[in-house]
């Protein structure tokens, strides 16, 4: 009887460490996975969107996650595309990277604005013989999209514009944008004038390392110090600022951006954007519109920008 007693409390006692056993990691192991969901970082949450590029208004879209290169949406973006204004990303880091002196004055002359009226230009408000730190016109270049401001930078440093556009298609190749040409600083329209989504891109990625271009190109306004032509100087707004209004995304913040527009081109935009903890760069370009419409560039950037880790 003994002997029976022991087997039997053997066979409980075996028994309950079983149930236990069996019940006991799966506990563990699902406990465990919450941590871990809980703890996801912002890449993992952020590696997708929830809207198709063919529910955009833009014909050419890019959307590449900052900090690893990874491209999350893509629209025709080796095709060919006219960047209008967007050149003037290019005219900048150009004459960033070659102005010894920002303080620098530098004179606009009368022949810096002849061609520009002719074309109906964007224009940052400067003024023949007016004499203009080169730090201004960089603004003046990516703020108010000033084409009077791009060519003063290029007669400056390269002594014509044509000189300078040399050095921006030269830019342009050693960054591997092999589907870029330029034919002048302020993006007015020419057939040999073009480039892609894709290569757009490659440019902005680049000159966001360059810590001036990145103060300019997320500011929302500058003032100008005064000058021969303007005692009081001038202020700027970001054309993308004063198009988007109060208008913000969902957990997070547009940073900078800038716009472009031709008849060819359409509306365009290049923007930054922070969502959670993680900067993104977006092409929207060739939307139907004009300056006078709905802004379709801006309504398409800020419907991607709402979709990233929905």
């Amino acid at each position: 009887m003994k002997k029976w007693g022991f087997l039997l409390l053997l066979c409980v006692s075996i028994t309950l460490i079983c149930i236990v056993s069996f019940f006991e990691p799966k506990f563990d192991t699902q406990r465990i996975e919450v941590q871990k969901y809980d703890q996801s970082d912002d890449k993992a949450e952020n590696s997708s969107v929830s809207i198709s590029s063919n529910d955009l208004h833009s014909n050419y879209v890019m959307l590449t996650r900052l900090n690893d290169n990874t491209n999350l949406m893509e629209k025709n973006s080796r095709e060919k595309l006219y960047p209008a204004s967007l050149t003037k990303i290019m005219t900048a880091i150009v004459a960033i990277e070659n102005l010894s002196n920002l303080e620098e004055e530098i004179g606009l002359t009368h022949y810096t604005f002849n061609d520009l009226y002719v074309a109906n230009a964007s224009m940052a408000g400067f003024k023949p013989n007016e004499k203009v730190r080169a730090i201004d016109l960089l603004y003046g270049v990516l703020l108010p999209s000033g084409a009077e401001a791009g060519i003063g930078l290029a007669d400056q440093i390269a002594g014509s514009e044509q000189s300078f556009v040399k050095m921006m298609n030269q830019k342009a190749a050693d960054l591997g944008m092999d589907n870029t040409h330029f034919t002048n600083t302020a993006g007015l329209h020419d057939e040999n004038h073009y480039t892609t989504a894709e290569d757009l891109t490659v440019l902005l990625k680049y000159a966001l390392q360059n810590d001036i271009f990145r103060e300019i190109f997320t500011s929302s306004r500058h003032s100008t110090k005064p000058t021969n032509k303007h005692a009081d100087g001038i202020t700027f707004y970001s054309t993308m600022f004063e198009k988007l209004g109060n208008t913000r995304i969902t957990g997070g913040e547009i940073l900078g951006g800038k716009t472009g527009y031709t008849d060819e081109a359409g509306l365009c935009l290049v923007s930054l954007a922070k969502v959670g903890n993680q900067e993104y760069i977006l092409i929207t370009a060739g939307a139907k519109g004009d300056q006078n419409s709905k802004q379709y560039n801006i309504t398409d950037a800020l419907a991607v920008y709402n979709s990233i880790g929905k």
